[in-house]
């Protein structure tokens, strides 16, 4: 505790002691035992089991089979672990306790002035003393006796301010139970959120991966149709060029047969002709000439030979089917409304 700058801040050291030795839960001077958390933060521990029993409502008592639990330090939010002992696991500061009493000491020694208590104004010899619950005023005896509260009902100004005490420690512990499980809630919606987080890149892993398959599988089909197309191409091209080849023979023999024929029209003489190209004419006979002129009869190509249309593939309803593509969200949309219920009836 830093005594040092209370006492710089106030003018008084034993008030700036004071406020260093009140509880933040029933905002009294602290009540043996004190314990110290392990975040060096004191309080009573009577206030302790009041928060920890507010944070822990299933725990019980010391032996119970339920072992730990956990509550936060109403000064700074630290999160403080108990074992099956609870709060009696606690250590006590006995150097708090120390200069409790050493304060209470202190106190007593010292003469009560007349500026310490409240002074009524309307009788400027009278403390303060009597609570007007009529009104809900504090004022003094001879304001009941005399003055504006004689028709009131009053009770003892201890009485009350205990009862308020007692009511507003109530409401802090409330409050700090109240504290206590907003954060458990908090915590729970950030694991919600990374679990969240965690489950949609595994989502989106599996969706990748079974779109990665898909590919693999189309690209095997491509590649097998192409080999098909690849083989009809080799196909008809090869009888064609067979085809070519052929009738490239036959006008290479059809060639030589007009260049021996025209070489035998050169001849003027009938003697030398038929001497002259007795072996040509052997070539250039009726029979040759005629198995020459039916070269345009070799096998032919059918109309449309060229054409592949039989390998024309429609995708249309793969396309249409891949566009429809989406999530089933059945199941899932069903056990979160069915969660969402069971939280709405809890």
């Amino acid at each position: 505790m830093d005594f040092q700058a209370g006492i710089l801040q106030d003018g008084s050291p034993m008030e700036s002691l004071e406020k260093q030795l009140i509880c933040p839960i029933c905002l009294e001077m602290f009540s043996k035992p004190v314990v110290i958390l392990p975040c060096q933060h004191n309080l009573c521990r009577k206030c302790a089991n009041d928060v920890f029993q507010a944070a822990n409502p299933y725990w019980q008592s010391r032996g119970s089979v339920i072992s730990g639990g956990r509550f936060r330090c109403p000064s700074c939010r630290h999160e403080v672990l108990l074992d099956r002992h609870g709060v009696y696991g606690l250590q006590r500061n006995l150097l708090v306790e120390n200069i409790i009493d050493i304060y209470k000491q202190e106190c007593s020694s010292r003469p009560l002035k007349k500026g310490e208590h409240p002074m009524c104004k309307e009788h400027e010899d009278e403390r303060i003393n009597i609570y007007c619950i009529t009104c809900e005023i504090p004022t003094c005896s001879m304001c009941k006796v005399f003055g504006a509260h004689k028709d009131c009902e009053v009770a003892p100004l201890q009485t009350i301010f205990q009862g308020q005490k007692t009511e507003l420690n109530n409401c802090i512990s409330m409050l700090v139970a109240g504290n206590d499980r907003i954060q458990t809630i908090i915590s729970q919606l950030e694991d919600s959120c990374r679990s969240t987080e965690e489950n949609s890149e595994a989502a989106k892993r599996e969706l990748c991966a079974r779109f990665d398959t898909l590919a693999v599988v189309l690209e095997e089909k491509k590649s097998e149709l192409l080999q098909r197309i690849t083989h009809e191409q080799d196909d008809k091209t090869g009888f064609v060029q067979g085809l070519i080849h052929r009738y490239k023979e036959q006008l290479e023999k059809s060639s030589r047969l007009v260049e021996t024929a025209i070489q035998a029209m050169e001849e003027t003489g009938g003697a030398a002709f038929l001497m002259g190209t007795g072996g040509d004419m052997a070539v250039l006979s009726l029979p040759r000439i005629v198995e020459a002129s039916k070269g345009g009869r070799l096998e032919k190509i059918e109309h449309g030979y060229e054409n592949m249309d039989t390998f024309s593939v429609s995708l249309d309803h793969l396309t249409e089917a891949i566009r429809a593509l989406d999530f089933d969200p059945a199941e899932e949309d069903e056990e979160y409304f069915d969660g969402e219920e069971e939280e709405v009836e809890e």
